[in-house]
């Protein structure tokens, strides 16, 4: 029998303390949910830049703006919606990190990453909204 579907809406507040809580709480639905390693890694790695670029970049670390992070995880998916407070931005702008002008410029990696190892990436218009969705499944090596 199939458990009910893990699900979380809450605003972060502050980056570390709250990063940590989402990280913990996600990494027990994917594990009771029967995610491999592979996956877990994955969608820890993914959350981490998503949520940390919202902060950072999005918020511009200023005082008093928040994250709001949704999620819904069950045995087939996992999906997060993580969203800031800031103007957006275009993904499509953002220099390819592989590209060898870039190789030295910290841009454009954590994008690289997600969009790596997640099932979907989408940036929501006017892109201070990203939802990011894993399907569960035998990891890509096998």
């Amino acid at each position: 029998m199939r458990s009910e579907p893990y699900i979380q809406d809450q605003t972060l507040k502050d980056l570390k303390t709250d990063l940590e809580k989402v990280q913990k709480a996600v990494a027990g639905a994917l594990l009771n949910c029967k995610y491999t390693e592979y996956a877990q890694f994955s969608v820890r790695l993914c959350l981490e830049e998503a949520i940390v670029n919202a902060f950072r970049h999005g918020n511009r670390s200023e005082p008093g703006k928040v994250v709001k992070f949704v999620c819904k995880i069950d045995h087939e998916s996992a999906e997060f919606t993580i969203q800031d407070e800031g103007q957006g931005f275009d993904p499509e702008g953002v220099p390819d990190p592989t590209a060898e002008e870039n190789l030295e410029i910290p841009s454009g990696r954590g994008l690289m990453l997600m969009r790596a190892y997640m099932s979907e990436v989408a940036h929501v218009p006017p892109g201070n909204m990203l939802r990011l969705v894993y399907k569960n499944g035998p990891d890509p090596a096998d």
